[in-house]
């Protein structure tokens, strides 16, 4: 139950984030020129983005929503396999928990709501440009790190049986 009362805790405060972040970006950068931040390397911006990751899948939000649904039904119904299970470190089960459903909480309320995911922070270097992203998706992307980290360096005893 104390873990439960945690991932709840913590996924809201981090949704609630992530949408203040994003109702700044629209009130103070949309139809304005990127701020720069760090000349050269960050830039903030304004950008509605209708598809998912690196803007594929444009113009399929409710396709993109209901597989949002779908993917944090099967994280929450699966959730000791998926975060606990075979790792001696619960505590980085619990953070990619957290951060997971939190960004997939974040850019579900935008894709129903706004019909669109706000994005904000965009980096480049010299021509090239990173995709645009939000708080949202840095959670996602930490707690991806996290667990690829934790299943290659944080492995419950051997592996040998295959």
């Amino acid at each position: 139950m104390k873990r439960l009362l945690i991932v709840f805790a913590a996924v809201a405060n981090l949704v609630l984030a992530d949408a203040v972040v994003k109702e700044l970006a629209a009130a103070y950068l949309k139809g304005a020129a990127a701020v720069s931040v760090i000349p050269g390397l960050f830039n903030l911006a304004y950008v509605e983005n209708r598809g998912c990751a690196w803007g594929m899948f444009q113009g399929r939000v409710w396709p993109l929503a209901i597989f949002g649904v779908f993917a944090l039904s099967l994280l929450i119904w699966k959730r000791r396999a998926v975060f606990y299970d075979g790792v001696s470190k619960p505590w980085t089960g619990l953070v990619a928990e957290c951060l997971l459903y939190a960004g997939i909480i974040g850019n579900l309320i935008d894709r129903v709501f706004r019909g669109y995911v706000i994005d904000m922070f965009d980096f480049h270097w010299k021509t090239s440009h990173f995709p645009c992203f939000n708080v949202a998706d840095s959670c996602i992307t930490l707690a991806v790190a996290l667990m690829l980290f934790a299943s290659f360096f944080l492995k419950k005893g051997k592996t040998d049986n295959v």
